[in-house]
């Protein structure tokens, strides 16, 4: 004989994302952009020196925090006579401004593992608001024991050209900025490359 009885079955909530202190991994990750060059031609091209830690919190992502730095001067377009003008000084200035920064402001839960970034971008002496849109991987762990998660941003700080002071010309940067990770960890990338996490290990 089998004894009835009743079983209240809850609703499996969202499962909670990385959680930890995690710094960017330059080998398997890329910063790159793209910017209108002529009326009808734009140039891609990426960093190749930049740094980045995260503290994520899964179960409540408005509190994660993000701070990254680029080293100007490693702009690489493929071809040296661009890589010197936007190194220039009548771009980013890389000997006088050798860093641009990001850090975060705030973040909102956009859905299906997609958040939106807002931030503060510094470039020369220039700091812009800016809103990242990013889409996060499933986390894994590697054959080390290290927990890596993988994720993919864009954002469009302001548009080429743009004058912001006397010197318009000192003014142009990047249409958009992108960052991905690894598309064997995301179900779709929009950019070539990759942002991809080392969580910290514990002091």
């Amino acid at each position: 004989m089998f004894r009835r009885r009743e079983v209240t079955v809850l609703p499996a909530g969202r499962p909670e994302g990385p959680t930890g202190i995690y710094i960017v991994d330059p080998a398997r990750s890329t910063i790159g952009f793209s910017v209108r060059h002529t009326s009808i031609a734009h140039v891609q091209g990426k960093f190749t020196a930049f740094e980045g830690i995260l503290k994520l919190d899964g179960s409540r992502p408005s509190r994660s925090e993000i701070h990254l730095s680029v080293q100007t001067g490693s702009l690489d377009t493929g071809s040296p006579e661009l890589d010197a003008q936007g190194t220039g000084p009548d771009c980013l200035d890389s000997a006088t401004f050798p860093l641009m920064a990001f850090r975060s402001t705030g973040i909102r839960d956009a859905g299906d593992e997609r958040y939106r970034v807002s931030g503060r971008l510094r470039i020369k002496d220039l700091e812009l608001p800016v809103h990242i849109d990013v889409e996060c991987g499933p986390a894994s762990r590697d054959v080390h024991g290290q927990d890596r998660v993988g994720f993919v941003g864009t954002t469009t700080p302001f548009r080429a050209g743009t004058r912001r002071g006397p010197d318009p010309g000192a003014r142009r940067f990047p249409d958009r900025r992108h960052g991905a990770a690894d598309p064997r960890h995301l179900r779709r990338t929009g950019a070539p490359g990759g942002i991809r996490l080392n969580r910290k290990p514990p002091p």
